[in-house]
């Protein structure tokens, strides 16, 4: 797909940076662009200097297969990302600048570079999201942090009644394309997605990266806390939202966690999404792997969306197999003894 519309947004390709500390400075967002982003969205802020502050303790850890970590800097493809992180220290008008001139240089070169807002306070964030309005083309309400759920700067609705209220106070506000960022780890995920949808959201991203928690084994645990955690092992997780809300609902669908090549962006779009976030790839491979990703969905076709759920059945209808799937493991353990 080399060019993708998306809820009143047109992008260059459906292959997104999403909002981390490698988009935090006019320098990184810059690098972003320069490797050949369809779009970038910059680091969240929100209103709260308790939020600001948290950026003092982040810390990052990568995660092998075999349950080694290894320290910022020396991730490996394949690994888990889990990490503490906090908001943008920027006072607000300073960051519009920032947005501004980021976005002059991004919409030069056919990328356009977004607001993002870190829910904590819903008119706070409405505030926010007008200012930003003025100097970018489309503002991403995050509603999804994982880090919701230990920090009290910023907050992870997970019921339809607080979605609805803090998406309408915000769309009443914007008058750019809104984007809204929902959480995986929450019981009906779709019914999240009907929500952001009806208070005004032009499109929705699914979905946020889950809490996470990892002992050390020597008494303690890796970034001495909980964090939040996303890896490949994530991928079949979060299209599985991206799927049923294809399925289900008409909103255009933004995906998030667990694509770190161009297959997995593939598998995102098959899945139903038409643009791709990506962040963990970048820390670990730099901007030559938005570059592979990028060039690896180039030429797809727009029916390639959704593609996968044309042969995908409810349980109910599912034929049964020549042969159960089951039957070699039990024969393998029933005849190991003999």
């Amino acid at each position: 797909m080399d060019r993708v519309e998306l809820g009143g947004l047109v992008t260059a390709n459906p292959v997104w940076v999403g909002s981390s500390e490698l988009t935090m400075t006019l320098a990184g967002i810059t690098a972003c662009v320069d490797a050949g982003a369809g779009a970038v969205v910059a680091k969240s802020v929100n209103e709260s200097a308790a939020a600001r502050r948290q950026l003092d303790i982040a810390d990052y850890a990568f995660v092998a297969a075999d349950g080694s970590v290894r320290p910022p800097g020396a991730g490996m493809p394949g690994d888990g990302l889990l990490n503490r992180s906090g908001l943008a220290q920027v006072d607000l008008d300073d960051w519009l600048g920032v947005l501004a001139d980021a976005n002059a240089y991004g919409s030069a070169r056919g990328c356009p570079v977004l607001g993002s807002i870190t829910l904590g306070d819903p008119e706070a964030a409405a505030r926010i999201g007008r200012a930003m309005a003025s100097v970018v083309p489309a503002v991403e309400l995050n509603i999804g942090a994982p880090h919701g759920r230990e920090a009290r700067a910023v907050r992870q609705l997970t019921e339809v009644d607080g979605v609805t209220d803090a998406v309408r106070v915000v769309r009443s506000a914007v008058d750019v394309p809104l984007f809204v960022k929902l959480p995986g780890q929450a019981s009906d995920v779709v019914a999240l997605a009907r929500a952001a949808r009806a208070a005004g959201a032009d499109a929705v991203g699914l979905v946020g990266r889950y809490p996470g928690f990892l002992p050390d084994l020597d008494g303690g645990a890796v970034l001495g806390s909980w964090g939040a955690w996303s890896s490949p092992g994530c991928l079949p997780m979060s299209l599985y939202w991206v799927s049923k809300a294809f399925r289900q609902l008409d909103v255009p669908l933004i995906g998030t966690n667990g694509a770190r090549t161009a297959k997995d962006v593939l598998r995102f779009l098959a899945s139903g999404a038409r643009a791709v976030e990506v962040v963990t790839a970048l820390w670990i491979g730099g901007p030559a792997a938005l570059r592979v990703m990028v060039d690896g969905v180039s030429g797809i076709g727009e029916d390639f969306v959704g593609s996968a759920l044309a042969g995908t059945r409810e349980y109910g209808d599912v034929p049964p197999p020549p042969s159960p799937a089951w039957l070699p493991y039990t024969a393998r353990w029933t005849s190991s003894g003999r």
